[in-house]
This record gives structure tokens, sequence and C-alpha cells, in this order.
């Protein structure tokens, strides 16, 4: 993999780490109330690996949760820095910092303690996109169609027929972040947290840097046990770069997977929704307001990486997921390398289990994971929760 470059403005050198991290430069967001984390904002600059920029300095959105008490110190922060790493078409600060209620998990994990930081992949929110994401037609013929006349007069052809970035570019990013985690923190290893495409990118890059992450918790992965090992001479070129979704899509991928009444607080919703089309401004305009993800190339993934994952590892899975099957999820239990590992069922929930009624009892499990490796108790094996 090849090694990320930050541009300086801020230099960090730490005996215990054997790099030199150079930081962008970090924004804090306002006082919060003496009971809610800090928030604060980091560009990290990466040198890339995605095909269309490879080589080219791009920023890194990163977003911390904290609490300002001094939580901050290296030795209260040993084992309670999380990095949470985000899905294939949600930035993490709306996936993970819902700002409704008690729906944010980044500052659930804060308030009890942990550092707790979120990426957003390049091609995502409030990072880098690569240029091919900006054109429409290098959508699919099928999503084009939803932007005729509103954005383009007809259907077009792609200038750039292959998925925007890799996941082997999603590592590299996540490397580069981690670095600047650790040398910012002065610590030596980080908890990873990754919900469905995130499940890859997280636990794929564990399997590879045992050296620097601790525990790992992943929300519905994605698993392709029997996916090639190594990437194909060339990027394929049959692929549409990158892809979009409208409030209608959202709704209705959610809908197919409510299977219990009061499993969706409808505020939650419109808040994510809202969040979305925020984190996105130039697809916000197009149509009746969209967000834009890359599509991504999942070679690497499979049960031979799997089996070196070696991290403590909980996985959680919703009984009414329609995206990720949760039997898909047990057969990457059996996979995993690691000797303790947890499979918890969640009840009453789908594959956007964070933003439901039962979001609490993700978020205590995941909390009991950093901190004991155990659910209920439980250091291995499978459970059922909320039934």
């Amino acid at each position: 993999m090849p090694r990320l470059r930050l541009q300086p403005t801020v230099l960090v050198c730490l005996s215990l780490l054997s790099f030199v991290v150079l930081a962008a430069h970090a924004r804090v967001s306002g006082a919060p109330a003496a009971d809610e984390p800090a928030t604060t904002e980091y560009y990290v600059r990466v040198k890339s690996t995605v095909p269309a920029i490879a080589g080219q300095i791009t920023p890194i959105y990163v977003r911390e949760r904290a609490m300002a008490s001094g939580a901050r110190q290296p030795a209260a922060l040993a084992d309670r820095v999380i990095l949470f790493i985000h899905g294939a078409g949600t930035p993490a600060e709306v996936a993970y910092d819902v700002p409704y209620q008690d729906y944010s998990w980044m500052a659930y994990l804060a308030k009890a303690g942990f550092d707790v930081f979120a990426m957003d992949q390049t091609g995502y929110g409030r990072s880098a996109r690569p240029f091919p994401m900006n054109d429409p037609c290098n959508l699919s013929a099928a999503q084009q169609a939803q932007f005729v006349p509103s954005l383009i007069p007809a259907p077009c052809t792609a200038s750039y027929g292959q998925q925007a970035t890799t996941l082997a570019s999603d590592w590299n990013d996540i490397d580069g972040v981690v670095d600047y985690i650790r040398a910012l923190r002065s610590v030596a290893r980080i908890h990873l947290v990754g919900w469905s495409l995130g499940g890859p990118r997280a636990a794929g890059y564990a399997a590879q840097h045992a050296d620097k992450i601790n525990k790992v918790v992943l929300l519905a992965p994605a698993y392709s046990p029997n996916a090639s090992a190594t990437a194909p001479a060339t990027v394929p070129g049959n692929g549409a770069a990158f892809n979009t979704q409208t409030r209608a899509d959202f709704d209705a991928n959610w809908d197919r997977q409510i299977g219990c009444p009061g499993q969706v607080d409808p505020q939650a919703r419109e808040t994510v929704w809202t969040n979305m089309l925020d984190s996105d401004p130039v697809a916000r305009t197009w149509g009746p307001g969209a967000r834009r993800a890359p599509n991504t190339t999942t070679w690497g993934w499979n049960a031979a990486m799997a089996a070196q994952l070696k991290s403590p590892t909980l996985l959680v899975s919703g009984a009414h997921d329609a995206q990720v099957s949760p039997a898909g999820v047990m057969r990457l239990h059996s996979d995993l390398g690691a000797a303790s590992k947890v499979f918890v069922d969640l009840a009453c929930s789908s594959h956007n289990a964070l933003w439901e009624h039962n979001h609490l009892l993700l978020f205590q499990a995941s909390r009991e994971w950093f901190e004991k490796t155990t659910v209920n108790g439980q250091q291995s094996g499978v459970l059922k929760i909320g039934y």
C-alpha cells in the first residue's frame, strides 16, 4: 500500500511512532454546553491513490467529538480513541453524528470518555471529490434518467467509464487519517467502527495493520468471501463512476426494511436526509436534490483477509436488514481470525439500525465492547438483543 503524505502546518514528532505526521489545520465549532462534547474539524492532506487523481495531495475531512475535560491527556486516552468509517452512500458526519435527540453515536461514546473521530473517504461529504463525479454523464443510464431534463437534456455517454474509487484507495485514505490521529493523541493503536461498506474498509484495514488497531465494531458489514484477492491490471472500464440518491430512493430503501411498529422516528429520518443534502451542496441542486457517492471496487476483502483479522471484533446485524443479510454477517463471524468475536442479532432494526428506535442498544453494545471486550458479559459467540 502506498505511503501517505500529509501537508504541514503543525509538526508533531512522537518517539513511540515510527513516522512524522503533518497536520493541515483544525477548527473548533462553537462552544458546546457543559455536558456536551466539543466538535473539532480537521482536513488531513493525503497523497491519493484514487485512479483519476493518483499522486495528487487531497484533503480528507475528519470530525472529532470529545469532552472538554482533561480526557485528552495521553495516559487517559490509552485504549479510548475511536475512528468511525462510513459506508457506500452516507458520509461519516451524517451517519454517526446525527443532530437529533440522542441519535449521535459519536456523542454517545464521547460522553462515555472516548475521543471519537470520523472521516469522509475521498468522494464523500466534505472530502475531495474526484472530477468524474461532477459530470452527470458518469452516472448509470438508469440514474441519468432521473435528471432528464432538469439537469441534462438527454441520456449521455460517460466521460469516465469506470468506478471512481477502489477499496485499496479507501485503505490508503484510512491509513493517512489513522496515522494522523495516533500522532495527534499520542497513542499507538486506536479502535475502528465500520458500517455497511465501511465493513470492508475498516475490517480490511485492521487485518493489514494489527499494529495500529485495537478493537473493531462492525454494523451490517458487507462481505464477499470469494472475492478476488488482488486487483486486475487495470481498473474495469464497464462501470459508472458514481451514483446518486434522491429522497424517494432514500425512503423506498428504508421502508422495505421496516418490520416493527415504531421502528423509525419520522423526525430522525427527516434530520438524516436534511444533513445528507447539506453534505453535498452541488448535488442538492440536481433535480429534486440528491447526494453523490463514488462507486467503489471491492476486491481484496474476502475469506482469506477475514482470517487475518485478529483484533477483537463485534458484529451487529439488524433483524430486518435487506441490504446486507444477517446470514452473510454470520458467515463473516465464522471466518474471522479473531479469538474474541461476538455476533449480535439486533431486534426490530434494519440496515439503518443506528438511526432507529433501538439505536441505544447498539451504542451501548459498542461501548461495552470497547471497555470490556464483552457484550452483556459475553466475550464470544452469538446473542440476541432487544427481543
